[in-house]
């Protein structure tokens, strides 16, 4: 399996060039989910309603906006759902495929906001190992594919995920309206479902690839199988715990 080279047009971008730099705030960000709790636990929690209406509101449109530039920069450059090579050249429907990786690779640094919000308002039954890991992570698979494989096959990823956060982050928006907000919130169910139903998609999409003669690192699918295949395990747990062992209780 052959060496996957940097790609030098991003090599230079924020939070990039040294896996130093995603080191740091991954580490950073273990202590706060470790520390946090901690500091909070002799103070009342915090109210943050107003910061929580404004920030889930924006990633909604951040979100909105890389799904729109994902499809418009896949569709304008007629990519491939089979097969799609990284284009490592300087076109501008190459650079914009590259620049909204990275935007979403940002994105992923700006949502560890959530574990703070959930620390700050004493939510700590949210700090699962499925919050902590799922977040960790991401920075780091993003980081690498912005290092190594700004576009080709990982915009799949990128533009079915800024979907659902589309949605995940509307209904976290309209909870923080308040308790009026609340009965219109039946779905979070169908929330849940959808976000397993995009790791079966990534899944079948990067197995195809990963078996055709496709010109794109085998090394990155076999790592985003990897690490799809444990979301999956992980949100289906969440999924049986919370929708339907208590249904089964309360039966």
């Amino acid at each position: 399996m052959k060496l996957v080279p940097t790609d030098k047009r991003t090599d230079g971008w924020l939070l990039v060039y040294s896996p130093l730099s995603v080191g740091g705030i991954f580490l950073f960000y273990l202590v706060i989910v470790w520390l946090g709790p901690k500091l909070m636990s002799y103070r009342e929690p915090v109210n943050i309603k107003a910061l929580l209406i404004i920030y889930n509101f924006s990633m909604v449109c951040l979100s909105a906006y890389m799904f729109y530039e994902f499809t418009a920069s896949s569709w304008f450059a007629n990519y491939s759902l089979v097969c799609q090579p990284v284009d490592y050249s300087e076109t501008p429907l190459a650079m914009r495929m590259a620049r909204v990786c990275w935007w979403f690779y940002f994105s992923k640094v700006i949502e560890l906001t959530d574990t703070v919000f959930f620390i700050l308002r004493k939510k700590n039954n949210q700090l699962t190992f499925l919050h902590v890991y799922h977040h960790g992570t991401m920075i780091f698979n993003w980081w690498a594919g912005v290092k190594y494989v700004a576009g080709g096959q990982s915009f799949f990823i990128g533009l079915i995920n800024s979907f659902v956060h589309v949605v995940m982050y509307m209904y976290y928006g309209l909870a923080a309206l308040g308790q009026r907000m609340h009965k219109y919130l039946w779905w979070k169910h169908y929330l849940t479902s959808l976000q397993l139903l995009q790791f079966f998609i990534v899944t079948i999409h990067t197995a195809v690839n990963l078996f055709a003669d496709c010109d794109f690192p085998d090394s990155m699918n076999i790592i985003v199988l990897g690490y799809a295949f444990s979301l999956i395990g992980l949100f289906s747990n969440f999924y049986y715990q919370n929708y339907i062992s208590k249904k089964t209780k309360v039966a």
